[in-house]
């Protein structure tokens, strides 16, 4: 511990306490559970609207789905959950699912195969940011009702093609996939939104948790449904605090005020993993780390200045110096683990190869905006490559603000560059090649926010049918081979500068067991947690 955080940890205890021990000083309930972790990209808690990362841990304990990934054992792939069952019709294109019986939704309803249907309708029907999900098998507001359907306790989909099976199943077990209770989403309906107002801010789901309050940038609070159909969570109570910065988290930790902080540097890792009463667990994780650039600028779009920016990067000395141990170099769309995924990296930092392609293009005296999110690394790395690109004769101005934001305008076009990250939504390689590498209508009008390469503004390259032609392929080394061929391309053409993978690494209280983040696919289980 450094002599700072000493001195406040002396200020926080006070001289009359007298006491030696943090975990002496404070200690949070034993059927409680207190996280930090940063938590202001949560604009929505509907899970037909809900698409980024912490707001996807919410979803993740309050919603059923009709088939899950079980946290504590993902390489299994997914499981019956709210379905107990389905059987896929000879021609490929219709899977029936069987609901489980008995099952309660939080508001004491039974979840039927009509809350089923009804869910999934809902989510095509509002057509909000995470709905390509859906609608990628042919489903759209105008045919939803028919080919989404249920009968007793029976639901029916059908897509407009065959798909592999585990393509449409892995596409289930995303956050858009939540059921929600009909009858308590429609009596808050407002002006024909389906609930979505309220659904904002309240939950109407069959997890183990129930949402008791989320408040935007401050906190999230969860209390236990006592009649979840797999067994009452131990932890009654789950409280997420939004806390930004490192050094607050470990001080909340080493205190006890917390369980869990996800969000350390690594010098306050490495600090934690000194303290009493404290262990550090890591997961290689699926979210990506990127630079996108935005292909409606003049100077961005020429080909010889995507490839140049991907010189500009410092990929080794950010990894060995503020992302150590966080943080692997990963250049590829598909995150290691995932079928497909490439372990080719072949960019590496040369100022004077840029310069070369920058004067290759007739580029002198660039100037750009690069939007980052106001969290330490993102804004080092933002830094990092400012300093680069200065050394290029590229003068980069970082505009820092809240997810939101920044979110805001790289979903409207409106950024000349993006540093962001992105996670997968379901355990198929579909998951990102369908957003970075597919974009079959780059027009304003499209509005297609779900998919990166049309917030970026690049009609793909003639990617998109590649990735189309993958996504129905059943042979699996046929498939693998496609993906690999995708991402090579991808890497030489796209406006993409693919940089790390995150290696989640979360200090808990280390009387905390089973805390899972969902390593590659999937976002955090609370219920799986004890103490």
């Amino acid at each position: 511990m450094n002599a700072f955080n000493r001195l406040l940890t002396s200020a926080a205890i006070g001289l009359a306490v007298g006491v030696t021990s943090f975990s002496a000083f404070a200690e949070t309930p034993a059927n409680m559970l207190v996280i930090a972790n940063r938590i202001d990209d949560v604009t929505t808690v509907d899970p037909a609207e809900s698409f980024e990362f912490a707001g996807s841990d919410i979803s993740r304990n309050v919603y059923g789905r009709l088939v899950n990934l079980d946290p504590l054992n993902l390489e299994a792939g997914y499981q019956p959950d709210l379905a107990e069952s389905w059987e896929v019709s000879e021609d490929g294109k219709t899977i029936t699912f069987t609901m489980r019986e008995g099952v309660k939704f939080h508001s004491g309803n039974p979840v039927t195969a009509e809350d089923a249907a009804f869910s999934l309708q809902r989510a095509v029907i509002l057509n909000k940011t995470p709905a390509f999900i859906l609608t990628q098998f042919g489903f759209t507001p105008e045919n939803a009702t028919e080919t989404i359907r249920a009968d007793g306790n029976k639901l029916m989909i059908t897509t407009d093609k065959k798909y592999a099976t585990s393509f449409v199943l892995n596409c289930l077990t995303a956050t858009i996939g939540g059921i929600v209770d009909k009858a308590t989403v429609m009596a808050n309906e407002v002006d024909g939104d389906m609930g979505n107002t309220w659904l904002k801010t309240n939950s109407a789901g069959s997890g183990p948790y129930i949402l008791d309050s989320w408040k935007p940038n401050e906190s999230v609070t969860l209390t236990s449904f006592p009649d979840y159909y797999g067994g009452a969570p131990a932890m009654e109570r789950v409280i997420v605090r939004h806390v930004i910065e490192s050094a607050s988290q470990r001080l909340l930790l080493e205190r006890g005020d917390i369980d869990v902080a996800r969000n350390l540097n690594p010098e306050d890792i490495a600090g934690v993993m000194e303290a009493d009463g404290v262990k550090v667990e890591d997961e290689l994780k699926g979210r990506l780390m990127y630079l996108a650039l935005n292909q409606k600028h003049p100077v961005l779009s020429k080909p010889e200045v995507r490839q140049a920016f991907k010189y500009l990067i410092d990929y080794e000395g950010m990894r060995d110096s503020f992302l150590k141990g966080q943080y692997t170099i990963h250049q590829n769309f598909l995150p290691k683990t995932y079928l497909g995924a490439s372990d080719e990296n072949p960019f590496s930092y040369d100022i004077e190869k840029a310069k070369e392609l920058l004067a290759a293009a007739g580029v002198e005296n660039l100037e750009v905006e690069i939007g980052v999110r106001e969290a330490q690394e993102r804004i080092e790395i933002g830094q990092s490559f400012q300093n680069a690109a200065a050394q290029a004769g590229i003068k980069v101005n970082i505009t820092v603000g809240t997810a939101k934001q920044i979110l805001a305008r790289y979903r409207a076009r409106e950024l000349d560059v993006y540093l962001g990250a992105w996670g997968p939504d379901y355990p198929d390689p579909q998951t990102n090649a369908g957003t970075f590498a597919y974009n079959p209508d780059n027009s304003d009008e499209a509005n297609a926010t779900g998919l990166l390469a049309w917030r970026t503004g690049w009609d793909a390259g003639g990617l998109t049918e590649k990735v189309e032609a993958a996504v129905t392929e059943n042979d699996r080394e046929k498939r693998v081979q496609m993906y690999l061929d995708i991402q090579k391309e991808f890497r030489e053409i796209s406006p993409f500068v693919m940089m790390f993978q995150q290696i989640e690494q979360s200090a808990l209280r280390d009387n905390v067991e089973n805390w899972s983040t969902g390593q590659a696919v999937t976002a955090a289980a609370y219920w799986q947690v004890t103490k």
